[in-house]
């Protein structure tokens, strides 16, 4: 069976799963928005995730493989966070990518992904490739979306938008200690939208500048860090198996010592082989990162680097000053029971609601042949989701006009969607 990528986006458009932004002003690049069918299945991806990660957990028993029990809530920050937020995480100093112009054809392409990108003068070519290609030397653009907060439009009212969910959780974790009953070990969760000025989004939803995660913030004691890293590693895989991804088109990757960030004592990639990569390739889902206290830390500190030996320091001006002052605020956790104060070690499992419903479209799509009313063989298209994601759960068919029975019908069609399930009603439709 052939999963064309270019069958699935067809089909995306055809059924009404996802659409291009703006389509009919010619789209904006790196923009979708998601149809009928699309809107019932991503939402049933936030909600299966929600559901599974924080509604359904039990705090009073020990899941497989975790060290002890633990406890899971929910938040939601804002999108545009105050402007130090984004200095001290190192996101306004760090967070870019090197660009390249070609001045041939005013294309604009991100130098690591040049090799791959075909050339817009000659396509059977990469970019760089053709004679005709004039490429700028690299330079660095950052990702983060800036925007203005006011009527004056002033540098001093300069914000963002918000590159990732997760350091709204950071800074909201004292708020959420002193306001809950939750201790150590907890994770907060929380799902939103992201943005991030890709220089050249490209792979259908894969790659967007706006586009949605799931991610949660696991807070926990340093001598355990390793621990629930592994655990978290491992549960998060097997989310993706237990929803239907086949398990030779799924792969848990560690990432090599040269990959990690600055602030990572460890992440894993779960990836999964998406139709428009080539054979033995695999594209991200989702990442799971041990950040030690790299956060906390850096909002109560300021900006951190790490020094010759490896350690985290405060990053200081060539007057010794901070280059980026934290909050000054206390975000280390007590220990009423052990009566110590440390700052927690942080596990980070960030998942991209569009990549995986991309990666269940995908993963659903099939083609087989079915005879017509003649008999005749044809080929069709069937979408076999898991039945927690599909995004219509019941089909009402009263295909038998008999008195009463298109009443009856109508009737278990209302009491269906009453009990808040996604129901299709057709008199007219045929089964088969």
């Amino acid at each position: 069976m052939s999963r064309s990528m270019d069958k699935i986006v067809a089909l995306c458009k055809r059924r009404g799963f996802i659409f291009q932004n703006s389509e009919i002003y010619g789209g904006q690049n790196g923009f979708w928005d998601y149809g009928p069918l699309g809107t019932e299945l991503k939402r049933n991806v936030r909600d299966v995730w929600y559901r599974d990660m924080v509604s359904a957990h039990n705090e009073l028993l020990q899941p497989a493989g975790a060290p002890s029990t633990f406890q899971m809530v929910g938040l939601e920050s804002s999108i545009i966070m105050h402007p130090q937020v984004w200095k001290c995480s190192g996101h306004y100093d760090l967070f870019h990518d090197m660009m390249v112009d070609c001045h041939a054809c005013k294309g604009r392409f991100r130098q690591d992904h040049i090799p791959s990108i075909p050339c817009p003068q000659k396509p059977s070519k990469s970019v760089g490739e053709h004679t005709g290609c004039r490429l700028t030397e690299p330079r660095e653009f950052n990702l983060m979306m800036k925007t203005i907060i006011g009527a004056l439009g002033t540098d001093d009212d300069a914000a963002f938008l918000r590159p990732e969910t997760a350091q709204g959780i950071f800074v909201n974790f004292k708020n959420v200690v002193d306001s809950s009953r939750v201790k150590l070990p907890f994770g907060i969760c929380q799902v939103g939208k992201s943005f991030r000025n890709e220089i050249t989004p490209r792979n259908f939803t894969f790659r967007s500048r706006e586009f949605e995660q799931m991610e949660i913030e696991f807070f926990c004691h340093p001598s355990q860090s390793r621990e629930w890293y592994t655990y978290w590693r491992d549960r998060r895989y097997n989310w993706y198996l237990n929803l239907g991804i086949t398990k030779d088109r799924l792969i848990l990757r560690d990432h090599h010592q040269d990959e990690l960030a600055h602030y990572s004592v460890g992440t894993a990639d779960i990836e999964y082989a998406f139709p428009f990569l080539d054979a033995g390739e695999y594209g991200e889902l989702e990442g799971i990162a041990h950040r030690g206290d790299f956060d906390l830390r850096s909002h109560m500190e300021g900006k951190l680097t790490k020094n010759s030996a490896g350690q985290l320091e405060l990053e200081r001006t060539a007057d010794g000053q901070p280059k980026h002052r934290g909050s000054g605020k206390d975000l280390t956790y007590f220990d009423d029971q052990t009566r110590e104060r440390f700052t927690p070690h942080v596990i980070e499992p960030s998942a991209g609601a569009d990549r995986g419903t991309l990666a269940f479209i995908c993963e659903a799509y099939h083609e087989d042949q079915q005879p017509d009313e003649n008999g005749s063989m044809q080929e069709r298209v069937v979408m076999r989701f898991h039945p927690r994601l599909a995004p219509v759960k019941v089909a009402v068919f009263p295909l038998i006009k008999k008195d009463g029975m298109p009443e009856k019908a109508m009737e278990i069609y209302g009491q269906l969607k009453a009990a808040g399930l996604s129901v299709q009603y057709d008199q007219h439709a045929a089964i088969g």
